[in-house]
C-alpha cells in the first residue's frame, strides 16, 4: 500500500476516535478538536505532538486499528490530556526519562478509571495496580509532578525503568523539548491557549456538567492540580503578623525638603528628625497544627516546620517575645508545645517527634484553642495555620481568627474544605523553593535536623 494511502487512512482513523470520544465526554469538546493531524515527521511507529499538531504513522496507525477502535482512541485521548495537563511545559528541569514515564503513568491512571466502551479496555494490569496503589498511599491525586518524586526515590533500577517504559508507552515525547527559539515562542503560545480550555474544562466539569459528566471526576482532579497558580509561601506567612510599634529609625516618615532645607538654613540642624520608632507587621500570637493522622508523612511535617521556622526567622517578622503553639493532632490533641522565642523554637525542631497516627479530625485543635483563649492564653492571636492533606472532619463555625489549611497535594474532588478557612496547595515545587530559598536541603535523613540554618 502505497504512502499516500497510509497517511489517508491514519487520518481518517483520528477523525473516528475524535468523534468516538466526542461522544462519551463531551466536557472535551475544545481540547479534542484543538490539534492538527499530519503525517509522521520522523515519527515511525507512533504518534507525538508539539502542543499544535499531532503527527501520527498511519501504517502504525493501521495495524493498531484493526486490533480495535478502542485502542486508537485511547492513545488519541492520551495525547490529549498531556497537553490539557500542561506536561510539555514542564519537562525542562527534570530528568528526561523520568518526566516522560511520570507522564504517561498519570494519564494513564485517567485513562484507567474511565468506564467508557469507546476506551475498550478491561481492568488495568497487576503492574499498573500495584503502582497505583503504591503511589496512592503517598498522594490522593496521582499527578505527574508527584508521580515524578516516587519515581526518583523509588526506582533506581535500569531494568525497572524499562519495563515501567514499556507498561505505559503510549505516544513518543520527543517532540516536548522545543530546540529553536522559534519552537519555544510557539510553545509558550501552544501553552497559554491549552490552559485557557483547561481552565474552560474546569469550569464546565465544575458548575453545568457537574453530577453529569460520568468519569469526569479524575479528569477534574488533574485539570485542578494543573491549573493552580504557584504561591509565594514567604509572603504568604507575613499575612499573618499584626502592625506593632518598634525601636528602629523610620526614614520613610519625614519630608526630606524641610530635612535638607534645615540643614542650608542652619548649617548642622535639620528642621525634622526622624522618629526613633515605626511600625512593622510582627508575628507574636500564633498557633501551629499538624495533622498527624495515619496519612501523613513525618519527613514531610518536619520539611514543613523547617521550612516554616526558617522564613519566619528571616523575614524579621519575629519579635523579642513569640507566643506561638503548635499543636499534633489526629483525632484529638497529641501534643501542645508553647513556643517563646526563636531559641525554643530551634529546640524544638531539632527534638521533633511526631505523635498520632488515627483518623483526622480537626475539631479537636479548635476546640482546643478556644480554651485557651479564655483562659487568656492569647493576647491577639491572628491566626492557625492547619497543616494537613485535607481528608478529616471540619468545624461547622468560622472561628474568630484566620484559619489556613495549608494542602501538599490538591484533595480529592469529594472534600470540600469550609467557604470561611483560606485554602492553600503548595505546588510541588513551592516548598522546595521556599526552603531552598532560606538554605534549608530537602532532601535528609528523617532524623536528621542539624543542617537547619544556625541562629
Amino acid at each position: 500500500m502505497e504512502t499516500r494511502d497510509l497517511s489517508a487512512i491514519g487520518e481518517e482513523i483520528l477523525q473516528m476516535s475524535r468523534n468516538e470520544l466526542y461522544l462519551s465526554l463531551p466536557y472535551l469538546d475544545s481540547a479534542l478538536c484543538a490539534l492538527a493531524f499530519a503525517p509522521s515527521q520522523g515519527v515511525t511507529g507512533s504518534v507525538a505532538t508539539n502542543g499544535e499538531t499531532l503527527y501520527y504513522d498511519g501504517a502504525y496507525l493501521a495495524e493498531r486499528y484493526l486490533r480495535g477502535s478502542g485502542h486508537t482512541n485511547r492513545m488519541y485521548l492520551h495525547v490529549i490530556l498531556h497537553c490539557m495537563l500542561r506536561h510539555l511545559r514542564k519537562k525542562e528541569g527534570r530528568d528526561p526519562e523520568l518526566w516522560d514515564l511520570a507522564c504517561d503513568m498519570a494519564v494513564e491512571s485517567i485513562l484507567d478509571g474511565l468506564d467508557y466502551a469507546c476506551l475498550g479496555r478491561g481492568n488495568a494490569p497487576p503492574l499498573r495496580q500495584r503502582w497505583y496503589a503504591d503511589l496512592r498511599r503517598e498522594m490522593p491525586v496521582l499527578t505527574a509532578e508527584g508521580i515524578y518524586r516516587a519515581l526518583l526515590r523509588n526506582v533506581s533500577e535500569e531494568y525497572e525503568r524499562a519495563r515501567l517504559q514499556r507498561e505505559f508507552f503510549a505516544d513518543d515525547h520527543g517532540l516536548w523539548s522545543p530546540q529553536s527559539r522559534e519552537d519555544k515562542e510557539r510553545s509558550e503560545r501552544q501553552d497559554k491557549n491549552w490552559q485557557g480550555m483547561s481552565e474552560r474544562t474546569q469550569t464546565g466539569l465544575e458548575t453545568v456538567l457537574a453530577g453529569r459528566a460520568a468519569g469526569g471526576e479524575a479528569i477534574c482532579e488533574q485539570i485542578r492540580v494543573a491549573n493552580r497558580d504557584d504561591v509565594d509561601y514567604r509572603a504568604f506567612l507575613r499575612r499573618f503578623a499584626v502592625h506593632r510599634e518598634v525601636m528602629a529609625v523610620d526614614g520613610d516618615a519625614f519630608d526630606y525638603i524641610f530635612y535638607a532645607y534645615g540643614l542650608q538654613l542652619y548649617g548642622n540642624m535639620p528642621l525634622v528628625e526622624p522618629p526613633e520608632t515605626r511600625e512593622e507587621k510582627r508575628i507574636e500570637d500564633f498557633v501551629i497544627a499538624v495533622d498527624t493522622s495515619m496519612s501523613t508523612s513525618g519527613e514531610t511535617v518536619r520539611q514543613f516546620l523547617a521550612c516554616t521556622y526558617a522564613i519566619l526567622r528571616s523575614t524579621g517578622t519575629f519579635t523579642r517575645k513569640v507566643n506561638i503553639r503548635i499543636l499534633q493532632c489526629d483525632d484529638q490533641v497529641r501534643s501542645d508545645v508553647v513556643v517563646h522565642d526563636l531559641e525554643e523554637l530551634r529546640e524544638y525542631m531539632e527534638n521533633f517527634q511526631l505523635t498520632g497516627g488515627s483518623a483526622t479530625d480537626f475539631r479537636p485543635v479548635f476546640d482546643h484553642v478556644a480554651a485557651l483563649q479564655a483562659q487568656g492564653a492569647f493576647a491577639s492571636l491572628r491566626g492557625l495555620l492547619y497543616f494537613t492533606d485535607g481528608m478529616g472532619i471540619y468545624p461547622q463555625k468560622r472561628p474568630p481568627y484566620d484559619t489556613a489549611f495549608i494542602l501538599l497535594a490538591e484533595p480529592p474532588v469529594g472534600i470540600e474544605i469550609p467557604p470561611w478557612a483560606i485554602r492553600l496547595v503548595l505546588g510541588d515545587r513551592t516548598l522546595e523553593d521556599a526552603a531552598l530559598a532560606e538554605g534549608i536541603p530537602m532532601e535528609r535523613d528523617a532524623d536528621d535536623l542539624s543542617e537547619l540554618p544556625q541562629l
